[in-house]
């Protein structure tokens, strides 16, 4: 193929995957809309029959009905969040204190998996990485990705979270980068990863909305989400947002 037929072919490619991505999203939000009103319903009639119900296996299934009522709302919140997310509320944050605090959020989490959930955030001595950014939309992004190599190394995987900066053609760039030793991303997987409505089980990722809101969010910021992967050898992700 001539180099002109190839690159019409990608420029085809790339607007054919917005049109997809910009129709997921209108999807995403109506069907997140219509559906929310009920499960909302459902949730507050269990947690009111809960006040009043005295027989220990009644207040078993209604406590139940509840738990997964709430769950398919935050699926659902998670959805909405990808389709339309709230706009930035940005001021200067110091991305080092970020991870920091999401690191520590899911230390109990780790630590129930066995698995090795280590931070090289660099000590009091060093200068802060600092950007301008949504400190609570960022930290649901950087969340999102830690979460999902625990989830693809199962128990007793070791998961490593840096943070550093970089100069790349003049500009500034914050990183996060988390590695684990998980059994790594195929090539088909890894065409899908950042789909919401993509579930790469055979990898242990893709699970739920996790990596879409959090390619949302770090789009939404002016960064990019960039991934290093081999089958067998463990994943790395990085986000790398504009710096000050």
């Amino acid at each position: 193929m001539c180099g002109d037929c190839e690159a019409r072919m990608a420029d085809f490619q790339q607007r054919l995957e917005q049109e997809k991505l910009a129709a997921l999203k209108e999807l995403a939000y109506g069907a997140g809309h219509e559906i929310n009103n009920p499960l909302a319903n459902i949730a507050a009639r269990a947690q009111t029959l809960l006040e009043d119900e005295p027989h220990p296996e009644r207040r078993r299934k209604l406590t139940a009905i509840h738990r997964q009522a709430m769950r398919a709302h935050e699926m659902i919140a998670d959805l909405m969040l990808f389709a339309r997310p709230p706009a930035l509320e940005l001021a200067e944050c110091d991305l080092r204190l970020v991870v920091r605090r999401v690191v520590a959020e899911l230390g109990d989490l780790a630590a129930e998996r066995q698995i090795e959930l280590t931070c090289d955030a660099g000590d009091a001595s060093r200068p802060p990485v600092l950007l301008r950014a949504d400190e609570t939309q960022l930290a649901v992004a950087i969340a999102a990705v830690i979460s999902n190599a625990l989830e693809a190394v199962g128990v007793g995987g070791h998961v490593e979270v840096a943070v550093g900066d970089r100069i790349d053609d003049g500009a500034r760039w914050a990183e996060v980068t988390v590695r684990d030793d998980g059994p790594g991303i195929s090539a088909e997987v890894r065409r899908h990863l950042f789909d919401p409505f993509f579930s790469g089980r055979e990898a242990g990722r893709g699970l739920g909305f996790g990596l879409s809101k959090c390619w949302r969010i770090v789009t939404e910021h002016g960064g990019r989400v960039v991934l290093n992967s081999e089958p067998g050898r463990g994943a790395e992700f990085t986000i790398a947002l504009p710096a000050r």
